[in-house]
């Protein structure tokens, strides 16, 4: 008997304190100042234009996000974003397992996925052809996780797995290559925003180039367009 194709996913999204979270992208906010306030503006705008575009997915059905940050957490709430709090040094892998937990503790069947904060320029689209392919490669047995590797092809923006499957997340340096030795398949769709992870002030002008989100759009505005070295914004 076939098995039965994933319909939708459940997303945990890791968001790291904000003092903490992007440091190599320090100044892009304020012409390189590196005030502290500005910075951390960037990292959750970032990170909410993710989250804003993962829930407008239509494969998408659930979004958790795992912090331990209190602003991230308030700016949350007030969009109606479920979080789960994360012990401050309890590290990504921990924090990703920590929230698949909850999310089949809720409902056992569901299929899940980790969807990295720093993808500005994701859109709906690009998430749910990646889920499509994913769903038809497990549907095609026997791999039952699925990963999309990011521009340089070194980390990963996305972890999916099959209902039942563990999503085994092995995030850090050279996560791609860790994911695909693991059994994962290697998702093999253009999906530039879903690619573009934002780590630093290039990274971040290649994803202007394709088009952020409000949130980051709005934050570079502030700055003039010459952030760092000139960030083009791209409505």
């Amino acid at each position: 008997m076939p098995t039965p194709r994933m319909q939708t996913v459940d997303l945990v999204v890791p968001i790291k304190p904000l003092h903490t979270a992007k440091s190599r992208l320090r100044g892009a906010a304020d012409n390189g100042v590196g005030e502290a306030a500005a910075h951390e503006r960037l990292a959750l705008a970032i990170a909410l234009d993710t989250i804003v575009a993962a829930r407008a997915a239509e494969r998408v059905r659930a979004v958790l996000v795992v912090t331990s940050d209190p602003t991230v957490t308030r700016e949350l709430a007030t969009e109606g974003v479920a979080v789960a709090p994360d012990g401050p040094a309890a590290g990504l892998n921990p924090a990703l397992r920590y929230g698949v937990h909850v999310l089949r503790d809720r409902d056992p069947s569901a299929a899940v996925g980790a969807l990295q904060a720093d993808l500005p320029a994701l859109r709906p689209a690009e998430l749910d052809e990646a889920i499509d392919v994913a769903a038809a490669v497990f549907a095609a047995g026997p791999v039952r996780r699925a990963y999309c590797a990011d521009a340089h092809g070194a980390g990963t923006t996305l972890l999916l797995s099959a209902p039942a499957t563990a999503l085994g997340p092995r995030f850090g340096p050279g996560s791609a290559a860790r994911h695909r030795r693991s059994g994962a398949y290697p998702l093999p769709g253009a999906w530039p925003g879903l690619r573009r992870d934002v780590d630093t002030e290039e990274d971040l002008r290649r994803a202007a180039d394709l088009g952020v989100g409000r949130r980051t759009r709005g934050v570079l505005t502030l700055c003039g367009g010459g952030c760092g070295d000139a960030v083009e914004i791209v409505s």
